[in-house]
C-alpha cells in the first residue's frame, strides 16, 4: 500500500506502520534527516506538504496528513499579548480545513488529517481521540491513549522510543518531541483504515458525521 505522510515531523505516528511503501514529506531539512535516519526506507521529500499533497494526491492509497497545530491550538488564547514571552496575534492558519476539503470531495482513498484540540469550536466536526482532532472518511472505534501528560510536560529529547540527543537540528528537540503522535496512535488509526477492528471496544464512531 502506497502511503502519503504530510508534515511528517520525525515519524512519531509512522512508527508502527508495516507492509507499506511511505512517503513522508517534511519542510525542516534538520528534522526530515532525523525522519530519514529512523526510516531509511522510506522516501523523504524535503518540500512544501501543503503543496504536495495538491500535486500528488491522486498516486496513494492512504493519506496522513498533520498540518501545523499552533495557530489553532488553546494555548493561543493564553500566549497571545505583548511581552517577550508572548507570541503575537495570527489568523489561524486554515490549509487545515483546505486539506480536509481537498480529500473528502477529490480523494478517492483513505485519508486522516490530526490536528490538535482548537480553541474555537471545529469549522467541520472531528472526532477526539487522546489530545487530538481527527477527520477522516472512515470508522474509528474509540479507544483511550496516556500519552498526553507525557507528550504535553516533557522537555527531553527521548519519548515513545525515538532519542535524538545526538542528532542535529536548528530547531528545539524537546518541541520536536512534544509535537509527535503516539506511535500507538497512528496504529490504531492505521489499523481502522485497513478495516483491521479491534474487537476489545465496541463504541465506534463515525468520522463521516457532521462533514
Amino acid at each position: 500500500m502506497k502511503v502519503l505522510n504530510l508534515y511528517a515531523g520525525i515519524g512519531g505516528n509512522r512508527k508502527l506502520w508495516t507492509d507499506c511503501d511511505v512517503t513522508a514529506v517534511e519542510l525542516n531539512p534538520d528534522i526530515a534527516k532525523i525522519y530519514q535516519d529512523f526510516f531509511p526506507d522510506d522516501t523523504v521529500v524535503v518540500g512544501d506538504a501543503h503543496q504536495y499533497l495538491l500535486d500528488h494526491y491522486k498516486e496513494y492509497d492512504f493519506i496522513w496528513s498533520s498540518p501545523p497545530c499552533p495557530t489553532h491550538s488553546r494555548m493561543r488564547l493564553t500566549n497571545h499579548g505583548e511581552g517577550e514571552r508572548k507570541t503575537k496575534l495570527t489568523y489561524p492558519d486554515m490549509k487545515l480545513y483546505q486539506e480536509i476539503l481537498l480529500l473528502k470531495h477529490f480523494y478517492k482513498g483513505k485519508y486522516c488529517v490530526e490536528n490538535v484540540i482548537s480553541f474555537y469550536d471545529p469549522l467541520i466536526v472531528p472526532i477526539t481521540l487522546d489530545r487530538h482532532y481527527i477527520w477522516s472518511n472512515f470508522k474509528i472505534q474509540y479507544k483511550e491513549f496516556y500519552s498526553s501528560d507525557f507528550s504535553i510536560t516533557n522537555t527531553g529529547n527521548v519519548a515513545f522510543g525515538f532519542d535524538i540527543t545526538k542528532h542535529k537540528s536548528s530547531h528545539r528537540k524537546d518541541q520536536i518531541i512534544r509535537n509527535m503522535v503516539d506511535p500507538e496512535l497512528g496504529l490504531h488509526i492505521f489499523n481502522q483504515a485497513l478495516s483491521r477492528i479491534d474487537n476489545t471496544k465496541v463504541q465506534q464512531i463515525n468520522l463521516l458525521e457532521g462533514l
